[in-house]
């Protein structure tokens, strides 16, 4: 089973960007947990991290036929990315939203996703549990939906 992981614009900071909110684990320490994980779960991740909105819908794109699902942390591209929602729209697999913080608490613009309505589900608001609590019930899911059919 192969799964997705996009992080969005300037995500790549983490661990130095806003520590008072998202902490101070990095991108690539993320990444490692979710790899450990993956190999409990017994499932392959394919990790992409772009500033650019149109890299992240390539990258949905070129995996259209290969994923089973994917984790999505649009990022700034939560509140205005329209080709990001209409690309996750276009998938024939559950895509997963996740942030770190929690952004209905935070400032009044952000707590509006654009992104909400195109996906599955959203988990928020645990820091880099957000990422492992997002994959465990991702692929859970997919395993029960393959049994049900």
């Amino acid at each position: 089973m192969k799964i997705l992981v996009l992080h969005g614009p300037n995500l790549n900071l983490f661990g130095r960007r806003e520590p008072h909110i998202y902490g101070t684990t990095t991108l690539a320490q993320i990444n490692e947990r979710l790899q450990k994980l993956a190999g409990e779960l017994g499932v392959e991740l394919d990790i992409v991290q772009s500033n650019h909105e149109g890299a992240l819908i390539d990258f949905l794109h070129a995996n259209i036929d290969a994923a089973q699902g994917a984790l999505v942390n649009p990022a700034g591209l939560t509140q205005h990315g329209v080709p990001l929602h209409d690309a996750i729209k276009a998938m024939p697999f559950p895509v997963i939203e996740v942030h770190m913080s929690n952004i209905a608490a935070r400032e009044a613009w952000r707590a509006h996703s654009i992104i909400s309505p195109a996906v599955k589900a959203t988990v928020q608001g645990f820091g880099p549990h957000s990422y492992l609590a997002a994959l465990r019930a991702l692929v859970e899911s997919l395993r029960e939906a393959a049994q049900a059919a």
